[in-house]
């Protein structure tokens, strides 16, 4: 397993061809706009060295026997699923934001169960061909970044009825030894510093769609392969100074870009599904249900800090013991802990696939990222309101060593006598950083916007029972009812 420090030196050594402000990145270990977001994702790998998380962060592959990092890990039972969970909250509250490992890991595993089940029925050889590449990914350590997420141009029309047929990624053109795919895949988390990207599809495909019906790996600086890093609010600050970043090491949620596949070339030996299309929508299910499992576990740890920050700037002002804020504070408390407790709950449900891969449950799973949706926001909008109108209005912190007016930034931003000014500021961008539009948006959308998750609690409710209980209670359709 790579240590943090490895892994960023192994990003070091691909040629990924990377765009921001209309430049190519020539380092996206050394771009300051970039950096915070890999030393997020090097936590992910200290982790499994620390003795006090080892036990959360690595895990024995099923496969080797050998010892690996979780984010490459099947989870092969229910402690498995819990363990993922719980290492996410404890990343969340080590980094305050994204670790951008979710949607490759979470791609490992559905691909694992599903090509299972395309063999099955087809009798390909799609689950051997990504055992070895499993395999690979574990024993070399790699990061992988999932790409799921299609442009999708007109979403009233499918795939093969878009105007332009490539807002989906598609098969172009397959030879003797591999095919050829064209397309994006957008809001891509890590990607820039990912090794590796496993690409699936977005949503279920019918039968005309079947050149879409594709599933791949390829190295994220194969010929053909680019990307576009997406600008963030007040992203400038990465390069301006520190302290007005407000997570100067850890950055904003998880450094999203758009990922070009220009005619690349994939081997077979890579390719994972091509033309089966019926299965897109399995590979959506259990993907959504596995990434959704995540958001009560690694947004309660960024929420951690958050009511950290709050509760020491409601301290600072002298507002800690007003019943109002005690009040407020046990809100964001409480919905933090109901986000988590789902991402439990589904885990502690789970069930067996035929492949042996444990799969969370997929209500409770939808459920648990529903109530994160609606829950962020709310605890971002207590902690402004506690923390009060100053995180809108704060001086850069260059005033702080300007010769004529850092004196009175010091004395009119200071409340205690025993708190520096500037303390009160640091904490104060690390509430403005953590409740602005990005975090927000990101929580909303990502894995799947709620009301994606509303479609599957209406579909995999039980309402019918839920009649039956009422109409039993109640005595209708009873002799005794009439």
């Amino acid at each position: 397993m790579m240590t943090g420090a490895e892994y960023i030196e192994s990003l070091r050594r691909l040629k990924t061809e990377v765009y921001f402000m209309g430049q190519r990145v020539e380092s996206v270990v050394d771009h300051p706009a970039i950096r915070p977001h890999v030393n997020t994702a090097a936590v992910t790998y200290d982790l499994a060295h620390d003795p006090e998380y080892a036990d959360l962060a690595s895990a024995v592959s099923h496969l080797t026997g050998r010892r690996i990092n979780r984010w490459t890990h099947i989870p092969q039972n229910q402690e498995d699923l819990v363990k993922k969970v719980k290492m996410l909250r404890v990343a969340g509250q080590i980094t305050g934001t994204c670790f951008q490992r979710c949607v490759g890991m979470d791609a490992l595993i559905t691909l694992y169960s599903v090509t299972h089940d395309v063999d099955k029925k087809y009798g390909t050889d799609y689950h051997e061909r990504f055992k070895r590449f499993l395999i690979e990914t574990q024993d070399r350590d790699l990061m992988s970044g999932g790409a799921m997420t299609d442009p999708k141009g007109d979403r009233s029309k499918r795939p093969h009825e878009q105007h332009d047929p490539d807002l989906f990624v598609r098969v172009v053109e397959r030879r003797s030894d591999g095919i050829v795919v064209r397309g994006a895949k957008m809001h891509q988390t890590g990607a820039v510093n990912s090794h590796q990207f496993i690409v699936l599809p977005g949503q279920s495909l019918g039968p005309e769609d079947k050149d879409y019906a594709v599933a791949f790996a390829v190295p994220a600086d194969a010929p053909g392969v680019i990307q576009v890093f997406g600008r963030q609010v007040n992203d400038s600050r990465k390069w301006e100074g520190k302290i007005d970043q407000g997570n100067p090491t850890y950055g904003v949620v998880g450094g999203e870009a758009l990922v070009i596949f220009d005619d690349v070339f994939v081997p077979y030996e890579r390719v994972f599904l091509l033309g089966e299309w019926e299965f897109a929508s399995t590979i959506v299910e259990r993907f959504t249900a596995y990434h959704r499992q995540n958001y009560g576990g690694c947004k309660s740890g960024n929420l951690d800090v958050l009511i950290g920050a709050t509760l020491a700037l409601a301290e600072m002002q002298g507002t800690a013991k007003a019943s109002h804020v005690r009040d407020k504070l046990a809100e964001m408390a409480h919905m933090v802990e109901t986000m988590y407790g789902g991402a439990l709950a589904c885990s502690y449900e789970c069930t067996k696939l035929a492949c042996g891969t444990a799969f969370v449950n997929p209500l409770l799973a939808n459920t648990a990222k529903l109530n994160t949706a609606r829950y962020y926001p709310e605890v971002t909008r207590l902690a402004q309101d506690i923390a009060g109108g100053f995180v809108a209005t704060m001086p850069s912190e260059r005033e702080l060593d300007n010769p004529r007016v850092g004196q009175f930034i010091r004395k009119y931003y200071q409340t205690r006598a025993d708190v520096p000014a500037e303390d009160r500021i640091r904490l104060g961008r690390l509430v403005e950083n953590m409740t602005g539009a990005t975090p927000i948006i990101e929580c909303m959308h990502g894995a799947g916007s709620p009301q994606a998750q509303k479609v599957v609690v209406q579909r995999l409710f039980d309402w019918v029972k839920r009649r039956r209980l009422a109409e039993r209670i109640a005595g209708v359709g009873t002799e005794e009812g009439r």
